[in-house]
């Protein structure tokens, strides 16, 4: 698209061309719904913004996608931080901006005043849970497998290493972390599971989009610790396991 036609399109044809411009918008301070009838040159003049920069910033193509990378040959130290950046997408931008949308949400119609209610009784609840068991995670699993992975490498001292493997066990976090797996199961009973059809209004075509989009990311998340990061980690795990039990028998 030439610059001067993504100046004289209002930013409801821009959203409805493509939603995910509504969550790049959202971070120049444009809400969509706010400014759906004007064009993008005469909101970015009104807001101080410099169009041919929010222009590039709406053509850069997507980040490139979990399932795309390479990661089965990641080293786990770095496939942990890899994770502990998407948590930090998630908690900082993702649900922020999910967030605002829900809480704009103003039904239009009576098939949605139901579905308002709930929703912004919920989802406040469910980002309170998912960020308590992001940090959770963060503390206990992902700094137990950072251990592991130094022990490996002589970094830590045997004893040390022999506490930690006694107090904690992989499997078990393996567990508690399936029990996890369908955090979004109640909003997507709220919402028939993010349904939409041509008389749907676009804020709520976008938020839903938006909300199905993160249950994704969240199932390849999941994916990627079950699949990959848990079974590394059980490697390495009952190989640090094997070596202390073969020293002790030299002791």
């Amino acid at each position: 698209m030439e610059k001067t036609a993504w100046k004289d399109k209002r930013i409801n044809d821009l959203v409805e061309e493509n939603y995910v411009y509504a969550y790049v918008l959202h971070y120049f301070g444009i809400r969509f719904f706010d400014f759906s009838t004007q064009t993008l040159a005469e909101v970015c003049q009104q807001r101080g913004l410099n169009v041919e920069y929010v222009i590039r910033e709406l053509e850069m193509p997507s980040h490139t996608q979990e399932a795309d990378l390479p990661l089965i040959s990641y080293p786990i130290d770095l496939m942990v931080e890899y994770l502990k950046h998407a948590h930090f997408i998630f908690i900082k931008h993702k649900l922020p901006y999910m967030a605002a949308l829900v809480e704009a949400f103003k039904p239009e119609h009576e098939a949605y005043e139901s579905i308002a209610r709930d929703l912004k009784l919920v989802f406040p609840l469910f980002v309170e849970d998912f960020i308590h068991h992001i940090y959770e995670e963060e503390d206990t699993l992902f700094s137990y497998i950072l251990l592991l992975d130094r022990a490996a490498k002589g970094k830590v001292q045997p004893s040390r290493l022999f506490y930690k493997l006694e107090r904690n066990a992989l499997q078990k976090f393996a567990t508690e972390h399936e029990a996890h797996d369908d955090e979004m199961m109640g909003i997507r009973k709220i919402t028939k599971n993010y349904f939409t059809d041509a008389t749907t209004p676009l804020p709520i075509k976008v938020m839903y989009n938006e909300l199905k989009d993160f249950e994704k990311k969240l199932q390849t998340h999941a994916r990627i610790e079950n699949e990959i990061l848990f079974p590394k980690a059980l490697a390495l795990e009952h190989q640090l396991r094997t070596k202390l039990f073969e020293r002790s028998k030299w002791n």
